[in-house]
């Protein structure tokens, strides 16, 4: 699935406040916690933007205890997030996800090519992770394609129905499903990690708007 074009500051500096910046430094722990062995220039090409500013990026998160460095061979330093990072990046990103222009439609497009994945490899019962906004549209984004809602799992849910779906608490309370598609905006990682514990990969779809780093495929 494609992801959404970052937007930068032009002047080659951090932003000090607003979506820009909450947008760099989203990408920049993504990506880390993705591959924290990349160069800075490998870096640089992933997130877009110029050298010196993914190197300014670099030492302001360091500098804010998001991140730590240590050396590796040839002259290299591995990248790799604090547990201050890691809650840095899931609060930034519930933030992000909410206040962010363009939200609905960046989600609705996400959800598309998510679903249109799903059916093209012949996974058309579909259970959603998370009671959120992005599940609402979700569900209005499955109304187009070949696929069937079959529920929603969410352990911190209280209603028996969410969107009309039954709201299960445990993955082994659901209805036989085919993928799950993660709609979680306030713990997607946490989330994300959980499901693949015990879930191959492959049969969960993880909109790039919520940044969640892969994990090895446990199937």
């Amino acid at each position: 699935m494609p992801q959404a074009k970052p937007i930068y500051p032009r002047d080659g500096r951090p932003a000090r406040d607003g979506a820009e910046d909450v947008g760099a430094t989203l990408d920049l722990l993504a990506a880390l916690e993705a591959d924290g062995q990349q160069t800075q220039r490998g870096l640089a090409q992933r997130l877009g933007i110029a050298l010196g500013l993914t190197n300014a990026y670099l030492r302001r998160a360091a500098r804010k205890g998001l991140i730590k460095m240590r050396e590796a061979p040839a002259r290299r330093y591995a990248y790799y997030l604090t547990p201050r990072g890691f809650a840095e990046k899931a609060r930034l990103t519930h933030a992000y996800l909410r206040d962010a222009f363009g939200f609905f439609r960046r989600a609705r497009a996400e959800c598309d090519d998510a679903l249109r994945a799903a059916a093209a490899a012949g996974h058309r019962r579909i259970l959603l992770a998370g009671a959120s906004e992005l599940a609402e549209i979700a569900a209005l984004s499955a109304r187009d394609h070949d696929v069937e809602l079959v529920g929603l799992l969410d352990p911190g849910r209280n209603t028996e129905r969410f969107l009309g779906l039954q709201v299960v608490r445990e993955l082994d309370q659901a209805e036989t499903w085919d993928a799950i598609l993660l709609t979680d905006i306030a713990r997607p990682q946490a989330r994300y990690d959980e499901l693949v514990a015990t879930v191959p990969a492959a049969r969960i779809l993880a909109p790039p708007m919520l940044r969640v780093a892969p994990r090895a495929d446990r199937s």
